[in-house]
C-alpha cells in the first residue's frame, strides 16, 4: 500500500477565538484561545494523524510560523518536507462568535513564491508520487502564483496514475477542474461561485454537481453546512444527512470531509465507506474550537451514527 500525499501551497497557523457576543468598537474578553494547524490539505494530514494514519505533507513555508506548522504536523506524527520560501507563512484569526452562531476570519496573504521555489517542489512532488496512492491538495496559492499551477499539478499527478482529490474556491476550484481531479469538496458557496449564479436548494445542487461529474469525471461532494451533504458520483448520488452534535467553531469541518474521503481511496473503501468516516470526522471537528482538531474517541463513537440515503429517494 502506498502512502497519503498532501500539498499545501499556502500554509496556516489558525488563531481561534471564542467570545460571548461580537460588539463592534469595544473590548471583547475571548473566553478560549486555540492556536492549530491551518490550510485544507496540512488539515487533512493532521486529521488523519489524529486517527492513526500518516502522511507526507509537501508545501511551501516560512519564517516562525512555517516552524510551528511543521511542528503542530510532526506532533501527529505527519512526515513534512516542505521548501522554504521567503515572507512568513501566514497567521489567521478566526473569530467564533457563540452569541450569533456565526464564524469569521481574518486572512493575511504573506508567503513570497519564486519560480525557483516552485521548481523545487515540483521536484519533491513527483520523488513522492513513486509511492504514492492518493494526493490531496488545494486551498489558497501565494498572490505570486498563478491558478494555473492547479491545472499543471492535478496533471501530472494524474498522468502518474494516482488519485487526485481537490478542494479550492474559485478561481483556483476551475483551474484545477480542468485536469479532471478524481473528487472535489465544495461547500454550497463555492459551487455557486463556479457555476456562476446561486444554488436554490438541494435538487438544484444535483444539477449542478451531476453537470459538472459529465464535463469533468469527477466525483462532487458538496457540503451545505446544517443541510448536510450531497455527494455525485457517475454511477449515483447520496444524500448524506447532517448529525446532530454541539457546535464551538465550524473551522476544518469540510478538512474534515476531505480527511475521510482521502482516508478511504487510501484504503480502497467504496465511496459511501469515505462518506460516513468524512462526516463523522467533521463532526466531531466542529466540536472542539481549534481549526481540523478533534478527539479520535469521538470520531469513533460517531462513524455508525452516518447515515447514507440515495438521491433522490426511491
Amino acid at each position: 500500500m502506498g502512502r497519503i500525499v498532501t500539498l499545501t501551497a499556502n500554509t496556516t497557523i489558525d488563531q481561534t477565538l471564542v467570545i460571548p457576543r461580537y460588539a463592534s468598537g469595544t473590548t471583547i474578553r475571548a473566553k478560549r484561545s486555540v492556536v492549530s494547524i491551518g490550510g485544507k490539505p496540512t488539515d487533512v494530514s493532521y486529521i488523519l494523524g489524529e486517527m492513526g494514519v500518516g502522511s507526507l505533507a509537501l508545501g511551501f513555508a516560512a519564517d516562525t510560523a512555517g516552524l510551528r506548522a511543521k511542528q503542530i504536523l510532526e506532533s501527529r506524527s505527519v512526515e513534512v518536507d516542505f521548501i522554504e520560501v521567503d515572507g512568513e507563512t501566514r497567521m489567521n484569526v478566526l473569530i467564533a462568535d457563540e452569541g450569533s452562531g456565526t464564524q469569521t476570519t481574518i486572512t493575511t496573504d504573506t508567503l513570497i513564491v519564486s519560480e525557483a521555489h516552485v521548481t523545487a517542489l515540483d521536484a519533491r512532488l513527483d520523488r513522492a508520487l513513486n509511492d504514492a496512492a492518493c494526493v490531496m491538495l488545494g486551498g489558497t496559492l501565494p498572490s505570486t502564483l498563478s491558478p494555473s499551477l492547479y491545472t499543471r499539478w492535478i496533471g501530472l499527478i494524474r498522468a502518474r496514475g494516482v488519485p487526485v482529490l481537490f478542494d479550492a474556491d474559485q478561481p483556483n476550484l476551475a483551474a484545477g477542474l480542468e485536469a479532471r481531479p478524481d473528487f472535489i469538496k465544495p461547500n454550497r458557496d463555492e459551487l455557486s461561485r463556479l457555476i456562476g449564479r446561486p444554488i436554490s436548494g438541494l435538487a438544484d445542487v444535483y444539477s449542478a454537481a451531476r453537470d459538472l461529474v459529465t464535463r469533468f469525471g469527477t466525483t462532487v461532494v458538496a457540503t451545505l453546512g446544517a443541510g448536510g451533504a450531497l455527494a455525485v458520483h457517475r454511477d449515483g448520488a447520496w444524500f448524506v444527512p447532517p448529525l446532530d452534535v454541539p457546535v464551538v467553531s465550524a473551522g476544518g469541518a469540510g478538512d474534515g470531509v476531505m480527511a475521510g474521503l482521502t482516508e478511504s481511496v487510501w484504503r480502497g473503501e467504496p465511496l459511501e465507506m469515505g462518506l460516513r468516516r468524512g462526516f463523522a470526522y467533521a463532526a466531531a471537528v466542529v466540536q472542539q474550537a481549534g481549526t481540523a482538531q478533534l478527539e479520535r474517541r469521538e470520531a469513533e463513537r460517531l462513524l455508525p451514527l452516518v447515515q447514507i440515503e440515495p438521491y433522490p429517494a426511491v
